[in-house]
């Protein structure tokens, strides 16, 4: 992309500078749109409001996007101590500790703080006027890796990642027994639970669901295995690993003892995604959080 090297943020404004293709045309309106669409790639959606707001804007050899508005937080700031894990103008992607949901359940007063409450602080401590939007979630036991956009045009970009299944999200687990190495893919469908409201189960009636498995290490009578998801259902790995026998180690929901661990040995500790803007890949690390870590050398010292 020619043009990458060529761009400035200015306030709301995004500046870049499209070329011959759109400065030497003599319907410059219609070559900056042409260009915009085909080749900046933005989304048809975004064009459309911008061009009625008239927040498109042609000036000399470079052209202006408003992509970057001033936008209420949608959610009390609510102050946490957050890990930053990579940050741009486009994204943000943080730790998300154990026992934190990523957004609240319904009412936003009174209740615990969740990640969203905490990234809000973070915008209003470092004066980013934007909507808190996530991309994607966490179980509320789940550690990891979380993906915001801090405006609409990198909201639009990510979800059609994330629809299209380019948002690569690799996770570990310490599991009860130890998983076949002829283990791989588990594409077995997840639906809801009759009895029990909480809990998700293979069901033939379910929504599809894929987890790739791939073995880390046998650490005596559990395992360490990476796991990658080509859906994200609710509970997905949670409950494709039950299924198969070797449910996470402290997941009491599904099989697991908490003598083990006091939650699910579950860490989202890579994110990848491609870049909004510049189409290049991103690729985010989240080491093991502490107790991950801890409970892994206790299992691994256990059997030398």
């Amino acid at each position: 992309m020619s043009w990458l090297g060529g761009w400035v943020k200015r306030g709301i404004w995004l500046e870049v500078a499209p070329g011959r293709e759109v400065t030497g045309s003599a319907q410059k309106e219609e070559a900056a749109d042409r260009w915009l669409l085909e080749v900046f790639g933005l989304p048809e959606k975004l064009w459309r409001r911008l061009r009625h707001e008239k927040q498109i804007r042609l000036a000399g050899d470079r052209l202006r996007l408003a992509l970057f508005p001033t936008r209420e937080f949608g959610i009390e700031p609510r102050w946490h101590e957050l890990t930053i894990l990579y940050e741009d103008e486009f994204c943000l992607v943080v730790h998300k500790p154990a026992g934190m949901p990523v957004h609240p359940d319904s009412s936003d007063s009174g209740g615990p703080i969740t990640l969203n409450h905490a990234v809000a602080a973070y915008y209003e401590m470092n004066s980013i006027e934007t909507a808190v939007r996530h991309v994607h979630r966490l179980d509320n036991d789940t550690t990891g890796a979380v993906l915001y956009a801090k405006n609409e045009f990198a909201l639009l970009k990510l979800d059609e990642q994330m629809r299209t299944k380019q948002i690569g999200r690799r996770y570990a687990a310490l599991v009860a027994g130890r998983v076949s190495s002829g283990l791989r893919t588990i594409d077995l469908p997840i639906g809801k639970d009759r009895h029990d409201k909480q809990r998700r189960r293979v069901s033939p009636s379910g929504q599809s669901a894929v987890t790739h498995v791939e073995l880390g290490a046998y650490l005596g009578t559990a395992s360490l295995v990476y796991l990658t998801l080509e859906t994200g259902r609710t509970h997905q790995i949670r409950v494709h690993l039950s299924h198969e026998g070797h449910p996470l180690l402290g997941d009491t929901l599904y099989g697991g003892s908490r003598s083990d661990f006091g939650r699910q040995a579950l860490h989202g500790q890579s994110l990848t995604f491609r870049h909004p803007l510049t189409d290049e890949i991103v690729e985010v690390f989240d080491p093991w959080p502490e107790d991950f870590q801890v409970l892994y050398d206790r299992l691994d010292n256990k059997y030398i």
